[in-house]
């Protein structure tokens, strides 16, 4: 991508009839300070996904001691509504291919209609 980029800059310079060969050092300190940013940027993505990481092992041991204390022996831990509509894991889309819909607290399956 960097050398579109020289390449895009010399058309532009050629264009403008702007001599080109006196700027050389300037390419290379834009250049490097693009890269040290993307850098720094690539270990803060690394270190918020670690965070994120860290975070739902933590909350999945919480609840799978939470259903072992309660006697479920489930690591499914959560009622039906909270497993498929709730939270940053719930996939609606699995509802709909499998036909199961949530009432309340519980989730049954779907009947057609006479419509459908």
């Amino acid at each position: 991508m960097s050398i579109t980029g020289l390449a895009v800059r010399f058309w532009q310079l050629g264009i403008e009839m702007r001599p080109f060969h006196q700027q050389w050092w300037a390419y290379g300190i834009y250049g490097s300070l693009g890269a040290g940013f993307g850098y720094w940027l690539q270990g803060v993505e690394h270190n918020q996904m670690r965070y994120l990481r860290e975070t739902r092992d933590r909350l999945l041991e919480k609840r799978r001691r939470r259903a072992e204390r309660e006697g479920e022996g489930s690591l499914q831990a959560g009622t039906g509504f909270q497993k498929n509509t709730e939270g940053l894991m719930a996939s609606p889309q699995i509802r709909v291919n499998t036909g199961i819909e949530v009432q309340g607290d519980r989730m049954v399956e779907r009947t057609a209609a006479a419509g459908e």
